[in-house]
């Protein structure tokens, strides 16, 4: 991994993985659109802790608020107020992602991560998709109007993100706006309950670094990932939350219909990667 590459899908991480436009698909064709190695264990954690930094720093304040309200209502023993329930709801969403991950992620990433075309296929369909959710959702409710049946529907569609091109966020999103969230509640319940997941993913693999150390010469590459990942991360949270306050998730959807019409036209040509 040359400092090149570390810029590169750094920056990818930082941008794709917030955007709804499917940060696993793009780390994965880039490279093979541009016949580049596979990044390794050792860059991967770099990406989990760099958007992990991104998201912890962008939303301090709503994390210090929650962990409040969590052990006020376990003192209480009440979820009597939006701000209690918050914490709880964040908590169901995330249990399917991660059981249904633990579960399958190997398997899932066997079948797509040598598959280009199935995973232009996902940015297309999901894509439309998230256009659809964006057409026809009320766009009325706010965070107090996530009901727990709600917020445990996002959590298990989240599971979905599993497949590369789908996009975490992106379906979260969607599903949000199905629902009759506002965009930007859509877009910020979206990014908090990505928090237990990224930092999960993002632990997980840095124990098994540290339990099979850095190899040589990767130690300034990931730590640059790190940085880039984390600075367009943070830059990219702020973009959306701000976009669609005013504006549709149009511009992504068309992004990712033409993306992923570019790699199954690449492919049709006879294009190998």
């Amino acid at each position: 991994m040359n400092l090149l590459h570390s810029v590169v899908l750094g920056a990818l991480q930082g941008f794709a993985e917030v955007l709804p436009v499917s940060s696993s698909a793009h780390l994965i064709l880039v490279p093979w659109l541009l016949k580049w190695p596979e990044s390794g264990l050792t860059f991967d954690v770099a990406l989990h802790l760099g958007t992990f930094l991104a998201l912890s720093l962008y939303f301090w304040r709503d994390i210090v608020e929650m962990t409040a309200s969590f052990f006020e209502a376990l003192s209480s023993r009440s979820l009597d107020t939006p701000a209690k329930r918050l914490p709880f709801l964040i908590i169901g969403a995330t249990v399917p992602a991660a059981v249904v991950g633990k579960l399958f992620e190997h398997k899932i990433e066997a079948i797509f991560r040598t598959n280009p075309l199935l995973i232009a296929g996902a940015l297309i369909v999901f894509g439309i998709i998230l256009g659809i959710a964006d057409t026809v959702g009320r766009k009325r409710l706010m965070l107090d109007g996530i009901t727990p049946a709600s917020a445990l529907l996002i959590g298990i569609l989240q599971c979905l993100a599993l497949i590369p091109g789908v996009s975490r966020s992106g379906i979260t999103i969607t599903a949000g706006l199905m629902m009759g969230l506002t965009r930007e509640t859509a877009a910020r319940f979206s990014f908090l309950m990505s928090l237990p997941i990224v930092s999960g993913a993002a632990l997980l693999k840095t124990l098994h670094l540290a339990k099979h150390g850095i190899p040589a010469g990767e130690g300034v590459p990931m730590l640059v990932g790190i940085v880039v990942s984390a600075i367009t991360g943070y830059i990219s949270v702020a973009f959306l939350l701000k976009f669609v306050q005013k504006r549709s998730v149009s511009p992504f959807v068309w992004y990712r219909v033409v993306a992923g019409g570019f790699v199954i036209a690449a492919i049709m040509s006879g294009f190998k990667g």
